[in-house]
């Protein structure tokens, strides 16, 4: 079937999971982009509904891809160039667009390998950086990355776009500061926090044991709270005359500190 009205009820219902209110209701999101899709599915992600644009695929490998979805019995939808466009997320799309299940994001559900190494991200805002600190948390071989009081959700279009499909390949939790700290107290899990205004440098801290590497909001970092339960703070050393780096790039700092150290 080619849908070429965008006014078609199935287009407006892919419209509205741009809206946080709606996938938390549904339970479902969206993944536009070829390479995310298949992060995810190789993840064994289901794809409950696809939709795409022969005219805006690029290379025979996905034409042959989707005939063999579609001929599998997916239910999937050919859409006109411009039907397509109003329900995709990026500029310059590349007719591949699915509708499929959230991640999840219980805490509790989360399953720990011994000596657990741990991304927390408290109160970060920007989908941009939830993206990227996934991807790094990927290669790092992370077990988790927790959401600590987040102001988005993991099923955000844009932190699947950012992440390259990684939210699907790294398990994500959401977590109060209470239930975080909780949870990690019961499971003898280390709490190291970076922050400034510590002498101690993240190169000088152990980190071969369980961990909790944890970074904190782009425009204040860390609550006070979080600071202060925290076993260890950590800071990266700065010599230029910006006072800080990129959330996602002092996450991907600490995290390859901690695969140096578990690889010596």
């Amino acid at each position: 079937m080619v849908i070429t009205s965008k006014q078609n009820p199935k287009i407006k219902s892919v419209a509205k999971l741009r809206q946080r209110r709606e996938r938390e209701k549904t339970g479902l999101t969206l993944i536009d982009g070829y390479e995310e899709l298949a992060v995810a599915t190789a993840s064994g992600v289901a794809i409950e509904t696809l939709y795409h644009c022969p005219e805006l695929m690029g290379g025979e490998d996905q034409r042959r891809r989707l005939m063999a979805l579609v001929s599998g019995g997916m239910e999937a939808y050919e859409l006109t160039r411009d039907v397509f466009e109003k329900i995709a997320y990026r500029e310059g799309p590349d007719g591949w667009l699915a509708v499929v299940k959230a991640p999840k994001t219980d805490l509790t559900s989360l399953s720990l390998r011994e000596r657990p190494l741990l991304l927390i991200c408290e109160t970060v805002e920007k989908p941009g950086n939830l993206g990227a600190m996934l991807r790094t948390a990927d290669a790092a071989g992370a077990d988790a990355v927790i959401s600590v009081t987040g102001v988005t959700d993991w099923g955000n279009p844009n932190i699947i776009r950012a992440s390259k499909g990684a939210v699907f390949t790294v398990p994500v939790a959401n977590a109060t500061l209470d239930e975080a700290l909780a949870w990690l107290k019961a499971r003898n899990i280390a709490v190291i926090a970076s922050t400034p205004d510590t002498t101690t440098i993240y190169t000088d801290t152990a980190m071969r044991e369980g961990v909790a590497l944890t970074v904190g909001s782009e425009k204040y970092g860390h609550t006070s709270e979080w600071l202060q339960a925290a076993q260890v703070k950590v800071r990266i050393p700065m010599v230029g005359q910006v006072n800080s780096l990129n959330v996602a790039t002092s996450a991907a700092l600490l995290l390859y500190e901690a695969v140096r150290q578990r690889n010596q």
